[in-house]
């Protein structure tokens, strides 16, 4: 599905639209957690350009997360349960993915009183968001601390609903005292599309050594260390 959306600016803390190139969701989230559809729907080597590309999703099966960052495809897989595997691999396949190429960003502070997930839903929603029109964003931050998850579903299970698939496929982490970069989607309109039915973000996670990467499910950020990152043209 192809979207025609806004780029958001950011100049001196102020919070303007312009316009952006298309956002690409493939798949749907819902297809996958509720009706068990877990083959692969794009192919991240078809993705073209992949210069400036940035999008995130699971891997096919359930298998894995996806990070596409700059062009560059970052999957991080089940080692054990204390260690991940990531690897930098185009030649996979997402059961539902979203990405957009942006070829410049613009940078601003946010505000020390973000520092969690919620908190960081809620000043998008407020303070960024406008004409209910999706968008991709990063944060480049120091974290004391951050929940992901890295799904690993056992072969034979068929996925009936979120519960069972995160029952059975959930590997969880712990990252302590890193810096990282978050690349995440906002939309008040994608809910069990392609982000959680109580949330408007789904967002990703990676160390800035590449060594550690999932999806993010909580976040505790260092204050006075964040950038957001909002796509410029």
């Amino acid at each position: 599905m192809k979207q025609l959306i806004v780029t958001i600016l950011v100049c001196s803390g102020f919070y303007s639209i312009a316009q952006q190139d298309s956002i690409y969701i493939i798949g749907a989230m819902k297809d996958v957690m509720w009706k068990g559809d877990l083959k692969g729907r794009i192919l991240l080597d078809s993705i073209s350009p992949k210069l400036h590309a940035y999008g995130l999703g699971p891997l096919e099966n359930l298998k894995g997360e996806i990070m596409l960052l700059d062009g560059k495809c970052f999957v991080s897989k089940y080692e054990t349960d204390s260690t991940v595997a990531v690897i930098e691999d185009c030649n996979v396949k997402a059961p539902f993915f979203g990405y957009t190429n942006i070829s410049s960003w613009s940078k601003s502070n946010i505000p020390d009183s973000v520092c969690n997930i919620s908190q960081i839903d809620a000043f998008l929603e407020t303070t960024v968001a406008k004409n209910n029109q999706p968008f991709f964003f990063q944060l480049e931050t120091e974290i004391t601390e951050a929940s992901i998850h890295i799904m690993d579903l056992p072969n034979g299970i068929k996925v009936t609903s979120p519960q069972m698939a995160h029952e059975h496929g959930q590997k969880h982490y712990l990252m302590k005292n890193k810096k990282v970069i978050l690349l995440g989607f906002f939309s008040t309109n994608h809910q069990t599309i392609f982000t959680h039915h109580d949330t408007y973000t789904h967002m990703h996670i990676i160390t800035d050594d590449y060594k550690m990467m999932g999806h993010l499910e909580d976040i505790k950020i260092k204050k006075g260390t964040a950038k957001l990152l909002l796509p410029q043209f």
